[in-house]
């Protein structure tokens, strides 16, 4: 009986993993948007878009989980704004060559470092983190101050969150997601999913760029490493002190009451800021935000930061 089940349940996964591998293939060729820029021995893919211009030019830094194509709707309408952005996928994610580990915020900052130095855009820049990629953003800024011009933080987390009481069960959930999602992703469980691998809002190209890459087995284990390293991070960001002269837009989405004690946190960065602006919105989930149903509340934070800039020139 047992070698039965055994046998049923071989066949079942062999045809699950056939019917993912299937979707892909009928999918047919793909080409990711953007370029490959090389940091020195290794490539990051990089994605710019709108025109050339006096204002400054959009950092973007995803997530977990996220890679470039997770921007793809709030750079579509930033273009459309005459505003120039450019988003990347880290190491290992997307459509980047692997680096090595750990995968901590001084090691994606260290890479984001020279993925900035050699892409030919000149700064000082306004830099966006989306979720996780908050704590990467503030480190950057302590190690390369020169490069800021201000900050646009969605959702994002800050070192301080970590000392919150329910921290703690967040994030071992997390990491066990990570865990689980590192395996599955690896022995290819995940590719019968292919098609619902946007729940942001994009446009098609950045549909289809965050559907391959959420497939992708090393993509998800990059992820887990990275999720895993988040403590790791969260110290390193804790020991920078942003400059009150940034201006700084926070904005937020869905219900606050979901994790008391963590809006204070999430804020204190604009309240640190002689230009701090703050913004929730409701509708929009902790994915949505960043698409093209929920941007408004996005546009405004990065107009404040801009206005913000040209009245102090």
């Amino acid at each position: 009986m047992l070698k039965v089940l055994a046998g049923a349940f071989a066949a079942l996964l062999a045809l699950w993993i056939g019917g993912g591998l299937a979707l892909v293939a009928l999918a047919g060729p793909f080409e990711p948007s953007g370029r490959f820029v090389d940091i020195g021995g290794r490539k990051l893919r990089l994605v710019c878009a709108g025109p050339k211009s006096d204002q400054p030019v959009i950092w973007m830094e995803a997530g977990a989980w996220g890679l470039a194509a997770d921007f793809a709707a709030l750079q579509q309408r930033l273009a459309e704004r005459g505003l120039r952005s450019c988003a990347y996928d880290r190491a290992g994610m997307g459509f980047s060559d692997a680096g090595p580990g750990p995968r901590d915020s001084a090691a994606i900052v260290d890479d984001l470092h020279r993925l900035v130095t050699t892409s030919g855009e000149r700064g000082p820049f306004v830099f966006m983190g989306h979720s996780m990629a908050g704590q990467h953003v503030r480190l950057y800024a302590g190690r390369h101050p020169d490069q800021i011009a201000g900050l646009v933080l969605l959702d994002a987390t800050t070192p301080e969150m970590a000392e919150s009481p329910a921290a703690e069960a967040f994030l071992r959930r997390v990491r066990n997601v990570a865990r689980i999602t590192a395996v599955a992703g690896t022995l290819g469980l995940t590719k019968v999913a292919y098609y619902k691998g946007d729940r942001i809002g994009l446009p098609p190209q950045g549909r289809a760029e965050k559907r391959h890459a959420f497939v992708s087995g090393r993509h998800a284990r990059t992820a887990a490493a990275e999720v895993l390293a988040w403590p790791q991070g969260a110290v390193q960001a804790q020991t920078v002190t942003l400059d009150p002269a940034w201006p700084v837009a926070v904005v937020t989405a869905g219900d606050l009451r979901r994790f008391p004690g963590w809006d204070e946190a999430r804020r204190a960065p604009e309240r640190q800021s002689r230009s701090g602006y703050y913004e929730n919105d409701p509708a929009a989930t902790h994915t949505t935000l960043l698409g093209l149903a929920h941007s408004d509340a996005v546009l405004r934070g990065v107009d404040h930061v801009l206005a913000a800039l040209a009245r102090g020139r």
